[in-house]
């Protein structure tokens, strides 16, 4: 009993050991993914759902191009039916050879099937118009594919160069932290040494205390960046997204704004979909108006039957007959529909015209502003380029002070702060010059 009890209690002590050592373990490694600014893009427009949307919307209006060549071509369809009647008092007639002869007797139970056809040969175009409407309507689709393409593109490369730029960010507050760390420290051994009152070591403590506080910050802004990209490319959100292009690269040569804008009249999608929706309102319009005309069309079938309608005296057998008509017909009056239906569509196009020149000017304004901001985003790579020569200047005369004795530690910390930042304000430049390129290529159309 005694000894049960004895390794009873062992179980217990070793309990909270086995947490504490599980707890200790560090967390798991995750899983680092290389990734180009262009594999981005690869990934995201392979997995993007609202491209997969757009296909599939481009498909439907495929299909419609089917469904009106199709209204134009013979419509065949196979006819089969039983009717059961009531009961009937035969008609007979009594003939001097013959005798009595049934003219119509009592057959309650009645088969019918047919073969039946039926095509319009002429409908005053109005197949012909509804058809091209819909391969304008398909073109359309095609061109808003090509739109969530480019937006989803735009989307990637923000969403890359920002994580780029979070990572630097969380790189310069790292090095900011190691370096108050160490200030922090030697503060504290000059304060043990009497040559500093103890008030520097609050403020230097207080100094590490906010750069711990901008780590956190920065490495969660890190974390949302990188979720956010993670799901456009469709990478595993755990994964570690490590990017590999160079921030630091010439900007190519550009055209001017009038060039630019010729550009972006002929490659903007958005303005390819809406010269095809009106192209397609236009055919509707043509449609409805033929209305007005009248239609020709044929139709004729094969029926076999028991007993069968158009045989007389009516027998209780199948029999074969057949029946083929041309058919005109001409709508007098439809009480203002086919009026309406053309108004309709000459307001949808006109709408749509109207939303393609204010769609125009947008967009002339949307490269000047896009090619303003580029142009002062180049502008800041120099001004950083300057700052980070003058902190690295800076840094190099308060080390040689603090040498000959004339500078404290912190003045040298001061320096190497600058300097990092100075670094990050130039990475900060360059992710917004990568930015406003990927902006202007989006108004150009590229």
């Amino acid at each position: 009993m005694k000894t049960a009890a004895v390794a009873l209690a062992g179980v217990f002590m070793a309990v909270p050991l086995l947490a504490q050592s599980l707890s200790a373990q560090p967390p798991p490694v995750r899983a680092a993914v290389m990734l180009s600014v262009d594999d981005a893009m690869a990934r995201g427009l392979a997995e993007s759902h609202r491209i997969a949307e757009a296909v599939a919307r481009g498909e439907a209006a495929t299909a419609a191009i089917g469904q009106q060549r199709a209204a134009a071509l013979p419509q065949i369809a196979a006819l089969a039916g039983y009717t059961r009647t009531n009961h009937v008092d035969e008609f007979r007639i009594v003939q001097p050879v013959v005798g009595v002869f049934t003219i119509y007797p009592d057959i309650p139970d009645n088969w019918r099937t047919r073969l039946d056809l039926q095509w319009p040969i002429y409908t005053a175009g109005r197949l012909d118009a509804l058809e091209r409407a819909a391969r304008a309507e398909a073109a359309a689709s095609a061109s808003d594919i090509e739109q969530t393409r480019a937006d989803l593109r735009l989307e990637i490369k923000r969403s890359y160069w920002a994580l780029v730029t979070a990572r630097a960010a969380m790189t310069v507050v790292q090095g900011s932290l190691d370096q108050t760390t160490e200030h922090l420290r030697d503060v504290r051994n000059q304060l043990d040494a009497g040559l500093v009152p103890p008030n520097d070591v609050s403020t230097a403590a207080a100094q590490e205390a906010r750069q711990r506080m901008l780590l956190v910050q920065a490495t969660v802004d890190r974390d949302v960046t990188a979720a956010a990209l993670a799901r456009l490319a469709g990478i595993d959100p755990d994964a570690e997204i490590v990017p590999t292009s160079a921030l630091d690269v010439r900007s190519p040569e550009r055209q001017g704004v009038v060039a630019l804008l010729a550009e972006a009249r002929r490659s903007r999608p958005e303005r390819a979909a809406f010269a095809q929706r009106i192209a397609a309102w236009d055919e509707r319009g043509r449609a409805a108006a033929a209305a007005r005309k009248p239609m020709v069309g044929i139709s004729g079938g094969i029926d076999y039957a028991r007993p069968n309608p158009r045989i007389f005296p009516r027998v209780d057998e199948f029999a074969e007959s057949w029946d083929a008509s041309a058919n005109v017909t001409w709508t007098l009056f439809d009480g203002g529909r086919t009026r309406a239906d053309v108004a309709q569509a000459a307001a949808n196009g006109r709408a749509v015209r109207e939303r393609l020149e204010e769609f125009d000017s947008v967009m002339s304004v949307e490269i000047r502003q896009r090619v303003a901001e580029l142009n002062a985003s180049e502008a800041a790579i120099a001004a950083a380029d300057a700052e980070v020569l003058a902190a690295t200047d800076a840094r190099r005369v308060v080390g040689n002070r603090f040498t000959a004795g004339v500078a404290t530690s912190t003045d040298v910390v001061d320096a190497q702060l600058r300097v990092l930042q100075a670094g990050l304000d130039r990475a900060q430049a360059l992710a917004n010059t990568r930015m406003a390129e990927a902006r202007l290529d989006r108004a150009i159309g590229r």
